[in-house]
C-alpha cells in the first residue's frame, strides 16, 4: 500500500485511522483497554534499520523510492485514545491515529497486535478479579504462552486486577510485584518431603509457601507445620477437588495451631472455577493457562480502519468521512469520532455515546479519548499502577450486571450521534 500510494501521489494525504471492535467476545459484558503504554513505546521506537531495508530491497518487496522514504521514517502524527485500564464497548473508538496516510498505515499491525493481545488478557483478568473479590490473584502463565507474550500478559493481567506475577522478567521490566512457590520437582528432588520442606524453610524462612500435594496432602500439611511451626506463611494446593481439599486443609491447619497460615490454590483455574471457590477457605489464587489465553478468547477482535481523509493533498484540505460498506457485518462508520460515557441520575454509566462533529454540552466533561502522542512525541506516559487503578474505578462505575459471569449482552448500549465530518 505504501509503495503504491507513493507512486500514485496520495501517500502524504492527511488521514484518520481508528481502532475499534464491532462486537465483544460472546457472552462478555465489557472490554478492557490494555497495552496502550506498550503501543506508545512501539510507536516511538518504530523505524527501519539497514538490515531491514536490505531485506526489503533484495527481495523486491519495495522499490528504491519507497526504501528511501522508509529510511527516514519516524511517526510524526497525533494519537488519541481511551486511557489504559478504561472499559470499552462495540464501536468505541479505542484509539485514533492521525497523520499522513503513509506514516499511519505502517502502524496498523503493531498497534493491533499489542491491543488485541493485551486487551484480551486484561478482560479475562478483570472477570477473574471480580470473581475473586478481595482475594488476591497471582499471574502464573509464563509456561503456557510465547516467552515474549508471557511478559506482556503479566502486564495486562496486572492492569486487569491481578496483584502479583511469578514472571520475574515482568517484574523487572514493569515493576509488577513478584511472588512464586516451589514446583513438585523440588519435592521430588529430595529423599523425603520433610527434607524438601526443611531446605525451603531454612533458605526462605517460615513465611514461605510449601507445596503440599506431591504425595499425601494431610501428611504433608502435618509435616509442613512441624518443620516451619505455626508461623508457616502458606500452603499451596495444585490438584484434586479444590473446594473439598481446601476445607480439610483449613481445618487441619487450625487444629495444628497454624491459624494464620494461608491457603493458595492453583490448577487450571478460570473465572468460573474461582467463583465456585467463594465459599472455600482460600486466601489466594494462582492462574496460568486460562489467563494467558484470554479465558477462551485470545483476541479482542479489534480492527484498524481509515475513517476520514483529506479531500486533496493540500495540507489544509478538509477531511471527508470514508467507510467500508460490505455485507457480513463488516461495515464501519465514517468520520473522526469522539466518545463519552453518559451517566444516570445515580452516577452509574448508562450508555457509550460515539459521535462526529461537535460534542453535546452535557457530555463535554465525560469524554473518553485523551491525547497520547502529539506531533510524534509521546505526551501521556504514566505508571502502570495508574492504569490498574483506573480500571478498578471504571469497572466500579458500570451497572452491577457487568460483573455477572453468565452470558449476556454488553452492559452498556452504544449510541451514535452524527454531526459533520469532525475535521
Amino acid at each position: 500500500m505504501l509503495r503504491a500510494a507513493l507512486t500514485g501521489g496520495t501517500a502524504g494525504r492527511r488521514s484518520v485511522f481508528e481502532v475499534f471492535t464491532r462486537r465483544l467476545p460472546e457472552g462478555r459484558r465489557y472490554g478492557v483497554v490494555a497495552g496502550t503504554g506498550r503501543v506508545l513505546d512501539a510507536v516511538e521506537n518504530f523505524h527501519f534499520d539497514a538490515d531491514v531495508l536490505g531485506f526489503l530491497g533484495e527481495h523486491d518487496i519495495v522499490d528504491e523510492r519507497t526504501l528511501s522514504w522508509l529510511a527516514d521514517y519516524r511517526f510524526g502524527g497525533d494519537i488519541w485514545g481511551y486511557p489504559e485500564g478504561e472499559v470499552y464497548f462495540p464501536g468505541s473508538p479505542i484509539m485514533r491515529v492521525e497523520g499522513s496516510f503513509a506514516e499511519c498505515v505502517l502502524l496498523e499491525t503493531v498497534i493491533l497486535s499489542i491491543l488485541n493481545h493485551d486487551s484480551a488478557i486484561a478482560a479475562a483478568a478483570s472477570r477473574m478479579a471480580s470473581a475473586a473479590g478481595d482475594r488476591p490473584l497471582i499471574e502464573m502463565g509464563a509456561r503456557r504462552t510465547h516467552e515474549l507474550a508471557a511478559v506482556a500478559a503479566a502486564r495486562a493481567a496486572y492492569v486487569g486486577g491481578f496483584a502479583t506475577t511469578s514472571d520475574l522478567a515482568a517484574g523487572f521490566r514493569y515493576g509488577i510485584p513478584t511472588v512464586g512457590t516451589s514446583a513438585h520437582a523440588f519435592t521430588l528432588l529430595h529423599d523425603s518431603e520433610r527434607d524438601a520442606f526443611r531446605a525451603q524453610v531454612d533458605s526462605l524462612g517460615r513465611g514461605t509457601t510449601l507445596l503440599v500435594d506431591t504425595y499425601d496432602v494431610a501428611e504433608a500439611v502435618r509435616t509442613a507445620v512441624e518443620v516451619a511451626g505455626p508461623g508457616l506463611g502458606a500452603v499451596r494446593i495444585d490438584s484434586g477437588d479444590l473446594l473439598l481439599v481446601a476445607h480439610r486443609v483449613r481445618q487441619q491447619l487450625d487444629e495444628l495451631g497454624a491459624t494464620e497460615t494461608k491457603i493458595v490454590v492453583t490448577s487450571d483455574l478460570d473465572e468460573y472455577a474461582i467463583a465456585s471457590l467463594r465459599a472455600a477457605p482460600v486466601d489466594a489464587y494462582g492462574v496460568g493457562t486460562q489467563l494467558v489465553t484470554g479465558s477462551g478468547h485470545p483476541t479482542a477482535s479489534m480492527v484498524y480502519k481509515l475513517v476520514a481523509r483529506a479531500e486533496s493533498d493540500d495540507p489544509g484540505a478538509p477531511l471527508v468521512p470514508v467507510a467500508k460498506k460490505s455485507s457480513g457485518g463488516k461495515t464501519s462508520v465514517g468520520g473522526r469520532k469522539w466518545a463519552a460515557r453518559r451517566l444516570d441520575a445515580y452516577g452509574v454509566a448508562e450508555a457509550e455515546v460515539v459521535g462526529t462533529g461537535p460534542v453535546p454540552a452535557d457530555l463535554a466533561d465525560r469524554q473518553l479519548l485523551v491525547e497520547l502522542v502529539k506531533g510524534g512525541e509521546v505526551v501521556a506516559r504514566e505508571p502502570l499502577d495508574a492504569a490498574r487503578d483506573r480500571h478498578a474505578a471504571a469497572r466500579a462505575g458500570l451497572p452491577l450486571s457487568a460483573t455477572q459471569l453468565s452470558r449476556g449482552e454488553p452492559v452498556l448500549p452504544t449510541e451514535y450521534a452524527h454531526g459533520g465530518s469532525g475535521s
